[in-house]
């Protein structure tokens, strides 16, 4: 499911590895970043542009087009300064979007102070979920409700026009379990499954994320 926006993974962990990785796979454009030369040498093979770099230097940067990338991915470990840098340095370069792992809510309220437009804790989203949510682009909207629940709005994509829910089976490939449809102003959560999408309608859904010590799954509510 290819986008049009270009997309930078700033740290090649295994969390910003996930990302980069699932991106290409979908015939996405992905600079991929890490300071580390060896790491950037063992996973040349997999990405589609490799740099190895230090995101924390402004003319580097600038040299590397970062003004030019639609959605940047911090996802460097262990360091909060680096990440909080990497993010103001971003935004200064104009990036329209900054997403940035972190390891908690206190790191989460400085990231966001100083430019971050989403943060994600890797304990409640996985990094091919991530990745997935960036390529369905049509995500008009992401609610919150508990650490496990999420209310979304999802723009009808234009390959799903003349689909039905049986058809998509969107429960199965993104966890989401449709509740309701809009057309215009109207909604109606009396959906027959079997009527064909159009282009002009919306549709609402939860997602629920099982958290685990080992990892993040997802499995959606009926």
């Amino acid at each position: 499911m290819k986008t049009n926006n270009s997309y930078a993974v700033f740290g090649l962990g295994r969390y910003g590895l996930a990302v980069a990785k699932e991106l290409v796979e979908n015939g996405t454009d992905v600079l991929s970043i890490d300071h580390n030369e060896e790491l950037i040498n063992d996973v040349i093979g997999e990405l589609s542009v490799c740099r190895c770099a230090d995101v924390t230097d402004p003319e580097v940067i600038k040299q590397l087009g970062i003004s030019n990338i639609d959605v940047v991915i911090i996802a460097i470990s262990g360091s909060l300064e680096t990440s909080v840098m990497a993010t103001a340095l971003c935004k200064e370069a104009g990036v329209k979007n900054v997403i940035v792992k972190c390891s908690n809510e206190m790191h989460a309220k400085i990231l966001t102070k100083v430019g971050a437009d989403r943060v994600v804790l890797p304990e409640r989203e996985s990094g091919v979920r991530l990745a997935k949510n960036l390529l369905s682009s049509g995500f008009v909207d992401i609610i919150e409700l508990t650490n496990n629940i999420s209310l979304v709005e999802i723009d009808v994509k234009p390959e799903w026009v003349g689909k039905s829910l049986v058809d998509l089976n969107l429960r199965k490939k993104y966890s989401i379990n449709v509740i309701a449809v809009q057309k215009n102003n109207d909604v109606t959560t009396d959906i027959d499954p079997t009527k064909p999408f159009e282009e002009t309608m919306k549709l609402i859904g939860f997602i629920l994320i099982y958290v685990t010590k080992k990892n993040c799954t997802s499995k959606s509510i009926l």
